[in-house]
């Protein structure tokens, strides 16, 4: 199987740090041997600790770079920090007072935040011939909204509407905090300790249902393609247009 570019959504946190460890070790299943693996660290403007990601991203690769065997080409990683704060708004923030009495007076928050980050990816990925990228979801965090069946499926047809596949290889494997531990610590890599941002929203309380999660994205992943195709067009003003602000 050839060599291609892979993208990771890279927050620093255990799963994602894992899956950058598979992808350079090439252990992925039906996924090809990396060439280069884009990291793409999204920045939503609600984020603390801002050194936390990068740090530990330099900390692995040095590890992963050294089990490579000699005779094997490294893969190149290019860490990217991605901003999707004014998308985020526009998809939830702006609009809240809004949009939740529209969505049963559910929390999605969270759910509007990635859905803004793989907008984000799909563009990168479009935009620098990057045609796979993976997510680090797994069941033990399936609570979250934005980790669910309901969202992972429509993200993925999103994605193959601009010829991007996206994956989540670690959903069914990583079904416990112990075998992402046994995962990081047999390569050598930190399996204690967040590396991520600590964002604003991360612990809120939501009680969204599958029910819940289908009507906003359905509302809004349309809305969405639509900005993406602006935005690889260059049609910045239409673009600007699709999420406009809450207040002029």
């Amino acid at each position: 199987m050839e060599k291609q570019e892979i993208a990771i959504l890279y927050s620093g946190g255990s799963d994602s740090l894992a899956l950058y460890g598979m992808a350079m070790a090439g252990s992925i299943n039906d996924v090809p041997k990396a060439r280069d693996i884009h990291l793409l660290h999204m920045l939503n403007g609600m984020g603390r600790f801002p050194d936390l990601p990068f740090k530990r991203l330099e900390l692995a690769r040095k590890i992963l770079e050294n089990q490579i065997p000699l005779q094997e080409d490294i893969p190149l990683t290019h860490y990217m920090e991605l901003d999707v704060g004014r998308l985020f708004q526009g998809l939830w923030l702006d609009r809240y007072e809004e949009l939740m009495p529209h969505f049963n007076g559910k929390n999605l928050v969270c759910v509007a935040c990635k859905l803004a980050m793989h907008a984000r990816a799909i563009i990168y990925c479009v935009l620098n011939y990057v045609p796979l990228l993976l997510a680090g979801y797994t069941k033990k965090q399936s609570f979250y909204p934005e980790q669910t069946q309901t969202f992972m499926k429509r993200i993925a047809a999103m994605s193959e509407r601009f010829g991007i596949h996206t994956i989540f290889p670690l959903f069914e494997e990583f079904d416990s905090e112990q075998i992402s531990r046994h995962f990081l610590e047999d390569f050598g890599l930190p399996s204690t300790g967040g590396g991520e941002r600590k964002c604003l929203f991360c612990q809120t309380l939501t009680t969204a249902r599958d029910q819940d999660i289908a009507a906003y994205l359905d509302e809004m992943i349309p809305r969405v393609e639509k900005y993406i195709e602006h935005r690889l067009s260059f049609r910045i003003k239409k673009a600007a247009e699709i999420f406009p602000p809450g207040r002029p």
